[in-house]
């Protein structure tokens, strides 16, 4: 349900005239560049990482651990970075949760700033529908300032 929200909620900012940038959480790992190709020629040769441009998009590919914070200095000039994951960073948070799912809150503080949920929560925080992307929104714009 995160990916889905924030295909909902991104729209719902931009219409608001905010230019809005994600960093998405991979517990996993994962490789963006693909064997054999230059990106990865390269960094298998050494350089600590590779930019690729094109005429209409472009790409940094890096190794090495960095935070979201330290990820979010290297993104362009934006409004607004959503997080996807981080469920336990001290970031500011908008919980997702389904009564389907049969758990509780993860997040307790005051990192949260607002849940969307399919059923009322016992949290001092703001509680929208699922699919209330244009009042959590509008949320995000009146917590933005």
């Amino acid at each position: 349900g995160k990916t889905t929200a924030l295909e909902g909620l991104i729209p719902a900012l931009t219409r608001r005239g905010l230019r809005i940038a994600v960093i998405k959480h991979d517990a996993h790992g994962f490789q963006l560049d693909q064997p054999g190709k230059d990106t990865h020629r390269l960094r298998e040769a050494g350089a600590c990482a590779a930019a690729i441009l094109g005429p209409s998009q472009w790409g940094v590919l890096g190794s090495g651990g960095l935070s979201a914070e330290e990820l979010r200095e290297k993104l362009p000039p934006c409004d607004l970075v959503l997080a996807e994951g981080f469920k336990f960073s001290s970031l500011p948070k908008i919980e997702i949760h389904r009564k389907a799912a049969g758990q509780s809150l993860i997040t307790h503080d005051d990192t949260l700033l607002a849940v969307l949920t399919d059923e009322p929560l016992e949290t001092p925080a703001p509680q929208l529908e699922l699919n209330d992307y244009e009042g959590c929104a509008g949320l995000l714009c009146e917590w933005l300032g």
